[in-house]
């Protein structure tokens, strides 16, 4: 069996892959303590027992070591008396907020440099193959005056992939050109394209980028992969009137566990729904399946629309209008509603959106506060936004749901363990090729 690395690993999106690619996971490492506890439970689960066959290791990578790591490894009970082996696959994402195109780039965050600090542990540990997952961002992100870890420094404007084409050759390891997968090509029901680099040490056998495994006429939607979760009975009824594929592989389990078996899910995990006001919910009825908060501003002063059936809004607008309701309702009914008028309505929120059950999920990010489900006017579960980003049902997400304000710069409750996942099964297609040249 091949040994495996995984760094930055967050809840284990990526170690989900590479195990049901066929690879043992030696060691692991994630910053987060909320992120530890539902990493090592799943493991666990999976009979990946902490100091017996695997070690988890909660640490800032900058604190981490080769030897460090080694040490780990050699002490796990099934190397007791033997030798290390050597590491076949060694795979991470740095953490990516300072480079992604979703929100506010920054060079100066410190984050944008983690992906040296990878690099030295690559060179410490030398395994065979390597792997970098990234958003699309990280292919443009500049450097002024970046200095390599064999001291090069590098000119003031040097795109990331160039300066880690380039340290990875100084310490041994060739590269392919990276390359950018989009997860619906791999059984993902979710549009989520990621830059992934590989590399290899010179002299080994140059592996491929995953083949699409579906056409794109042939990519799950989200009807595919949550229609089952939908709460209302009627509704689940009429739109899920048989499990797809994927709902009974999301229920039987994809990931082995030690002894070769999936788990199959006794009870569904991560489903509380979050509270909604009516105002919230009577908002979230106005939107057509696939439509955003901007296409829904222009449909209502443009087109009008009927909001008879809304009582609270009637009520909100109303007050906030100084008018009567049926002064709102004929207002809102007929083309001719301003801007501001439209805004009290809606609110001046523009970022929210009503998904398509037709089309794969957008890109699942780490506050799904905006987000509304095809069917029903409210927001997605943890689960939904799990099975979007292809996790098993057994796979339970533990720690605080999801969290506000400057908290979010430092927990990582459930959402966004969910968000800042790699795709199991946009994993498992790349370590399936390692495989194949190991």
């Amino acid at each position: 069996m091949p040994y495996a690395i995984d760094l930055f690993c967050g809840a284990g999106g990526c170690s989900e892959g590479l195990i049901q690619a066929g690879f043992h996971i030696l060691f692991s490492s994630d910053i987060s303590d909320m992120v530890e506890v539902t990493y090592k439970h799943r493991h666990e689960q999976l009979g990946l027992i902490q100091g017996e066959n695997t070690w988890f290791e909660r640490a800032d990578i900058k604190d981490l070591t080769g030897k460090d790591i080694c040490t780990h490894i050699k002490n796990l009970k099934i190397f007791e008396g033997k030798d290390m082996p050597e590491i076949d696959l060694m795979i991470g994402g740095p953490s990516c907020q300072g480079v992604s195109r979703a929100g506010r780039r920054d060079k100066a965050d410190p984050r944008n440099m983690l992906f040296g600090e990878y690099v030295r542990v690559i060179n410490e540990i030398r395994p065979k193959y390597i792997v970098l997952e990234n958003v699309e961002g990280f292919v443009d992100m500049q450097f002024i005056g970046y200095k390599g870890i064999t001291g090069i420094e590098y000119p003031d404007g040097s795109v990331t992939p160039n300066i880690l084409q380039n340290e990875l050759n100084e310490i041994g390891y060739d590269t392919l050109e990276p390359k950018i997968l989009n997860a619906a090509d791999y059984g993902v029901p979710q549009r989520r394209n990621r830059i992934i680099f590989i590399g290899y040490r010179k002299g080994l056998k140059a592996p491929k980028y995953p083949e699409p495994t579906v056409q794109p006429n042939e990519q799950l939607s989200l009807l595919d992969a949550i229609s089952d979760l939908i709460t209302d009975p009627q509704i689940k009824r009429k739109v899920n009137k048989k499990l797809s594929q994927f709902q009974i592989d999301s229920r039987n389990g994809r990931t082995p566990g030690i002894d070769g078996k999936p788990i199959p899910v006794k009870k569904q995990y991560n489903t509380e729904l979050s509270r909604q006001t009516e105002i919230v919910k009577e908002r979230f009825e106005l939107f057509e399946q696939g439509e955003t908060g901007t296409n829904l501003k222009k449909r209502v002063m443009e087109q009008g629309i009927d909001i008879s059936d809304k009582p609270a809004l009637i009520e909100l607008c109303a007050t906030k209008l100084k008018m009567t309701k049926e002064e709102v309702v004929s207002l809102f009914k007929n083309p001719g509603a301003t801007k501001e008028q439209t805004e009290i309505l809606l609110t001046k929120k523009n970022i929210r959106q009503r998904f398509s059950p037709e089309q794969p999920s957008a890109t699942v990010v780490t506050i799904a506060d905006d987000y509304i489900s095809p069917w029903e006017p409210r927001t997605f579960s943890v689960r939904e936004m799990a099975r979007c980003q292809s996790f098993d049902d057994s796979f339970e997400f533990l720690g605080k749901r999801t969290t506000g304000g400057l908290l979010r710069r430092k927990e990582v409750p459930q959402y966004t363990q969910v968000g800042n996942a790699v795709p199991p099964l946009l994993a498992r297609a790349v370590a399936l090729e390692i495989k194949k040249v190991l």
